[in-house]
């Protein structure tokens, strides 16, 4: 019963633990895709009212460009500016109050295109017109995979972007602006990032969904994935210009298959399957440079957002109240430079 929707996830009822524990969720999305073949066509902030007012005391989030609400006319570099309009307009409705108590959007991840170079500045001067106080940085997918279309490829589907000096100039233009670059990339790119990060060491970059591990199509039970996979988060760990989101295991891609289940996964299993993979990452960046995020909807097809972080908390017993603290909230704010009310 693969993307079962909401009547799925709530065949695996549970109550939010730690209630009390704060939480920057630095990762989530928002739009209206009703013509797209997608699972969640429509998750808009109602919708994600729904999830993050489910039990867990989630302070504020971030959102992370999804290639909606785009400028159906005008000058190719300017279109993304509509999303940023749009989530602009979403977070000034979650700030008056009426919605409960979690700054949705607190901070906004945009998108530009860096193979602009120096003249990506036009485009990331009318984001930031469009967002003054909320826009915190951009995304600029560079996922690609010599098997071709597989799940998260980048509609810019180009071999070694992040090795082209264009997309590089146009990235220490983005670090001039204090602006951050999310790291989206496939698990056997990671030695091209951490090449990148070392040219550019004054841009932070945000490592998304634990560096995208594939386990499924060419690479099911391909015995080179995980070894390749930690050789590349090692090799990343080692800039300290990056941090890491730690999530987005929900997605198809990663090969769990927790979406094909007649019922859907629960917490305490939940902990246990990502633990080997939330704790290399750790191990690797330190609790100060990791996040633990939910990439929903994305993610959404695999459990619900009470039985993830549940998973996220019951993982992380075994790090320090303060570790923990980072881990869920403080790095988040931080990296973000957030204001929190």
């Amino acid at each position: 019963m693969p993307y079962g929707g909401n009547d799925w996830l709530s065949l695996t009822p549970e109550q939010a633990i730690e209630s009390d524990l704060p939480i920057c969720d630095p990762h989530h999305h928002l739009w209206d895709k009703r013509f797209e073949r997608i699972p969640y066509q429509r998750y808009l902030l109602e919708e994600l009212l729904l999830d993050v007012n489910s039990g867990h005391n989630v302070k504020s989030t971030v959102f992370i460009e999804a290639e909606s609400m785009i400028r159906a006319k005008g000058p190719e570099h300017l279109k993304p500016v509509g999303e940023v309009e749009f989530v602009q307009g979403v977070a000034a409705s979650s700030a008056s109050g009426l919605y409960g108590e979690t700054q949705v959007a607190a901070g906004i991840v945009g998108s530009a295109n860096l193979h602009l170079g120096d003249k990506v500045r036009p485009a990331l001067e009318s984001l930031k017109q469009a967002s003054p106080n909320r826009l915190k940085g951009i995304r600029h997918r560079v996922t690609w995979d010599p098997h071709g279309n597989l799940p998260g490829v980048s509609s810019n589907n180009e071999k070694g972007q992040l090795l082209n000096d264009n997309f590089r100039k146009g990235a220490h233009i983005l670090a001039s602006m204090n602006l951050s670059l999310e790291g989206w990339l496939f698990f056997h790119q990671l030695p091209e990032l951490a090449n990148f990060a070392k040219s550019v060491p004054n841009l932070t970059i945000i490592l998304n969904h634990i560096g995208g591990l594939i386990r499924i199509g060419p690479y099911l039970n391909n015995q080179e994935v995980i070894p390749t996979w930690k050789k590349g988060i090692s090799q990343v760990a080692k800039c300290p210009n990056v941090v890491i989101k730690l999530g987005g295991m929900g997605m198809e891609m990663q090969g769990f298959n927790w979406h094909d289940r007649a019922v859907p996964i629960g917490s305490e299993e939940l902990a246990k399957d990502m633990a080997p993979y939330l704790q290399y990452c750790i191990e690797q960046f330190g609790p100060d440079r990791c996040m633990f995020e939910s990439n929903f909807p994305v993610d959404k097809i695999s459990y619900s957002y009470t039985v993830m972080y549940n998973a996220f908390k019951k993982f992380s017993k075994s790090y320090s109240d303060t570790e923990r603290a980072s881990m869920f909230h403080d790095n988040a704010v931080k990296i973000y430079a957030l204001k929190e009310v």
